[in-house]
């Protein structure tokens, strides 16, 4: 299964650099690495990135959510859905697919990119 991390695509470069990622400044502040499912994602985008600095692209990523291990808990969270939650560092080796993209444009398209991106019909920006 996969879930998906939504990070500044700078912060994710170095997360790359080091081989893993040690969260957003969020989920610092909350004690854990927050995901989203693919139905979850573009819901967490307009929550929490409408507001955001629109000059700063972000990076969308496909985790395997069987490789994060028992770390991995999925907790009540908006609305009383299930959220991932992970309680580690975030392995690059976890990460299939990488979408880096601003969220000006995201939102202008209506976001059919990250529906595609989910679906898996767009393979741009392949990691």
């Amino acid at each position: 299964m996969l879930i998906y991390k939504i990070a500044y695509a700078d912060d994710w470069v170095e997360a790359i650099k080091a081989g893993s990622f040690e969260g957003t400044a969020k989920d610092k502040v909350d004690g854990f690495i927050h995901f989203s499912t693919g139905e979850q994602l573009v819901e967490t985008l307009k929550l929490h990135y409408a507001c955001e600095d629109y000059q700063r692209m972000l990076a969308i990523s496909a985790i395997d959510a069987n490789a994060l291990g028992e770390n991995l808990k999925w907790e009540p969270s908006r609305n009383g859905d299930l959220f991932p939650h992970l309680y580690s560092s975030l392995s690059y080796d976890a990460v299939r697919n990488v979408l880096v993209v601003f969220y000006k444009t995201l939102a202008d398209g209506d976001f059919a990119a990250v529906r595609d991106f989910v679906s898996g019909k767009s393979t741009s920006g392949q990691s």
